[in-house]
């Protein structure tokens, strides 16, 4: 029982220490590079999260479809700059899905 016990303590403390890893979005995006060409509310070189957040709105699919454009980058579809793509050195998985989420919330 004492170990039971103690195996859950750690795994609450590794929790704890993980995640502030993905918990903040803007800091991943920052150390990503994204707001280089991405502003909250003002187009730079990409849209706006603003924007981005109009044109999905109420879409089904989409925070798995904007994380894959994402992580594979793209273009044409804002302009002719192409998004150049994010691998997971760059941007993780969760601090990948966090942005997004946080851009779909703008």
């Amino acid at each position: 029982m004492r170990s039971m016990t103690a195996i859950a303590a750690s795994a609450v403390l590794g929790l704890a220490f993980a995640a502030p890893a993905w918990a903040d979005p803007q800091a991943a995006m920052t150390k990503a590079g994204c707001m280089a060409c991405h502003a909250k509310d003002k187009k730079l070189v990409g849209p706006s999260f603003k924007d981005i957040a109009a044109k999905y709105k109420g879409q089904s699919g989409a925070l798995a479809l904007l994380v894959e454009k994402s992580r594979k980058g793209g273009k044409g579809n804002w302009g002719p700059v192409p998004m150049p793509p994010n691998p997971e050195a760059k941007i993780s998985d969760a601090e990948l899905k966090a942005a997004v989420e946080f851009i779909l919330q703008s």
